[in-house]
């Protein structure tokens, strides 16, 4: 029902045309990409493909990131932010600013970072549904999972 309902409202959402969720993915990259976890940004572009249409697959950096990773990430189709500060205050103001504008019905965030549980929390006061990814069993967040309507953990 919920579904319907949006795609009155809103003609041009993705789901509407597709018959698919349009489908947004934020990957904290820092706290993601830890030897770890052994993570493999395939395995993250699948999960979000499962999900639904993927219409924005961000990779959040800070300015150690080496260079391998950010041409493995564009080459995989992830956008690339790269910030000099803190990577957690940019993906929550992005992903909080996508789910206001309603372009996406679902946001998945790959972290292990409980920072992100208002993000989650508040997509879901907008009728955006949400998932959390965790990089691994040592890297599942409890207060992600609980805010999430859905959790996934990505095995090694």
């Amino acid at each position: 029902m919920l579904e319907r309902v949006r795609t009155l409202l809103n003609p041009d959402s993705s789901t509407g045309r597709s018959g698919e969720p349009a489908v947004g993915l934020f990957v904290d990259g820092p706290n993601v990409f830890r030897d770890e976890f052994d993570v493999d940004l395939d395995d993250l572009r699948d999960a979000a493909r499962d999900l639904g249409r993927v219409s924005v697959i961000r990779l959040y950096l800070d300015e150690h990131a080496t260079p391998g990773l950010i041409q493995a990430a564009e080459a995989r189709g992830f956008e690339v932010v790269i910030t000099s500060g803190d990577v957690d205050v940019k993906l929550a103001v992005d992903a909080t600013a996508l789910a206001s504008e309603g372009t996406i019905d679902r946001l998945a965030i790959a972290s292990r970072d409980t920072d992100f549980k208002p993000v989650l929390e508040y997509a879901g006061t907008v009728a955006i549904g949400t998932v959390a990814i965790a990089p691994g069993e040592l890297g599942r967040s409890d207060a992600l999972q609980n805010a999430a309507d859905e959790a996934i953990t990505l095995e090694s």
